[in-house]
């Protein structure tokens, strides 16, 4: 800001140059939604490796199609996923283990019957220092230990107490537990202590007499989800099922592996899916149904998959893996995770404007596909907008295809190829986030010129990149923000309109190679 002059000398004043960095977005954070042995539930848990997804949901699960998917999604070159897992809970089973240590009734943290595992101790070597300290009697205090016997996981607390203070273990195991919560009220006076084990003994075994708290009700996992776990009433505004993503920042992919009675989606999910991905500028990759066995399948049944929209694409057929739960025996999974992986490898190694696809997208893990298809049936598949994965000699199993369901060539829509798609809402959540401080500018050319100067900037970047067609920068993008675009009664409404374009790649579907004899020449 200027400075007040107030005495004869040289002042320094800092003036700002207009220049706001435009950071790209991520391009390929994958969210997942279904069913997982543990972790917690209706909620948008980012994790960036599959150990991640062991340690807070419990890994491969024969129950949770999505288990393999995010298996899949990190194999193929993942590296950050959005988990939301969903519970469906069964009218008569409990769906949080009960674990009672004498008048402290405690419960699973999560849902599922991973918590029949838990076991717990109570010992009352306190230090009395603490007790004061805390304004409490020694006789207040205890220990509690809690194990997960099934992983081994133990979790220990110190000189907590039932009675209100700094260490009041309700307080304590919502704020440090990833075990076990307090369930009900606290009793009056703190639990009796276990019993000591013998020399040698397992104090958390199944001892005699016992040595340990164990659970008293019993907990199940999920039922197969229902579309009503998916988009019941109410769900969108409370942030809950297919709507937990709303509490998410950003996700640019959505993956949803049935989780149902049957191997497919339930009806509905697949229009509510592809509604969510519109609004929040993502994808939405779609699994192909189980019953498709052959091309004819996927032509006669493609009308039935859901809306056509520019924001999903479809992959068939579905890959043939081990399942290393029963024994390596080889079945059936959905593509959705190991395609998404490929989507982030290629942003990786390309840029989000390269096909994720053709020989470098492989499919890593996968040594078989449900359908073999043969150039003359993805011949008549690809003009439909189904993308196909495909098996070729020493390369093996790839990816195959680059379109948005809105690929049909009879559509003839402008987002016929996932790239231009991905490129184009990569730009619009990007420019979204990075004109946030244009809010309550001045409406005027000043304000115009530095948006010009900022957008500008991040469009060369990107055609320094090779992200647009054409050779020089005119021919590749343009950004227009002037008195054209922003009239006075823009002006007097509180309205400023930027236009950007772009020159978008499409990728090289059909490779021509003309041959012909050169004649030789005839002398005279």
């Amino acid at each position: 800001m200027p400075v007040t002059l107030t005495y004869p000398g040289v002042y320094i004043e800092e003036i700002p140059s207009g220049v706001r960095t435009i950071t790209g977005v991520a391009t390929s954070i994958t969210a997942f939604i279904g069913r997982a042995k543990r972790g917690p539930d209706n909620e948008a848990k980012v994790i960036n490796s599959f150990p991640d997804y062991e340690r807070i949901f419990g890994g491969l699960d024969l129950n949770s199609s999505m288990s393999f998917a995010v298996r899949d999604f990190f194999i193929n070159g993942g590296s950050q996923a959005i988990i939301g897992r969903l519970y469906h809970e069964e009218d008569d089973a409990a769906s949080n283990a009960i674990l009672t240590a004498d008048t402290l009734i405690l419960e699973a943290a999560y849902k599922g019957a991973w918590g029949n595992y838990l076991r717990a101790r109570v010992d009352h070597n306190v230090s009395s220092d603490v007790a004061t300290a805390q304004g409490l009697e020694e006789e207040d205090l205890f220990n509690l230990t809690v194990r997960d016997t099934k992983t081994g996981v133990t979790e220990q607390y110190l000189n907590v107490s039932v009675k209100p203070g700094p260490r009041q273990i309700d307080k304590v195991l919502d704020n440090q537990s990833k075990l076990v919560r307090v369930s009900g009220d606290l009793p009056e006076g703190r639990p009796e202590a276990s019993d000591p084990p013998q020399s040698g003994e397992d104090p958390f075994g199944d001892n005699d007499p016992e040595t340990n708290y164990t659970v008293t009700t019993e907990a199940s996992d999920s039922a197969p989800l229902e579309i009503g776990d998916y988009i019941g009433a109410g769900m969108s505004d409370a942030k809950e099922g297919l709507y937990l993503l709303k509490q998410a920042d950003l996700f640019n992919l959505l993956c949803l592996p049935p989780e149902g009675e049957t191997p497919d989606y339930p009806e509905g999910l697949v229009d509510a899916a592809i509604a969510l991905c519109e609004e929040e500028r993502a994808m939405l990759l779609i699994d192909s149904p189980s019953d498709w066995r052959d091309k004819d399948a996927a032509k006669s049944g493609l009308d039935a998959v859901g809306t056509k929209s520019k924001s999903a694409a479809l992959y068939f057929p579905r890959l043939k893996q081990p399942n290393p739960l029963r024994d390596n025996q080889i079945e059936e999974f959905v593509p959705c995770g190991a395609v998404a992986g490929v989507m982030a490898r290629t942003d990786t190694q390309r840029g989000v404007w390269k096909a994720p696809a053709g020989i470098e997208s492989t499919l890593r893990g996968v040594p078989e596909l449900s359908v073999k298809l043969n150039d003359a049936e993805n011949g008549e598949l690809n003009p439909l907008g189904i993308n196909c994965l495909r098996t070729f000699p020493i390369i093996g199993r790839i990816v195959w295809g680059a379109r948005t369901l809105r690929g049909a060539d009879i559509l003839a829509d402008e987002y016929k190829y996932i790239p231009v798609r991905r490129l184009a809402l990569f730009i619009e959540e990007t420019l979204f986030r990075g004109t946030q401080w244009v809010v309550f500018e001045p409406n005027d050319e000043p304000l115009w010129a530095q948006i010009r100067l900022n957008i500008g900037a991040f469009m060369h970047n990107l055609f320094r990149q090779g992200a647009f067609q054409g050779t020089t920068p005119r021919q590749a993008y343009f950004v227009k923000c002037d008195s054209e675009t922003t009239t006075q009664n823009d002006i007097d409404r509180g309205i400023v309109n930027i236009v950007v374009g772009f020159a978008p790649l499409k990728p090289a579907e059909f490779v021509i190679i003309k041959l012909q004899q050169i004649a030789g020449e005839l002398e005279v």
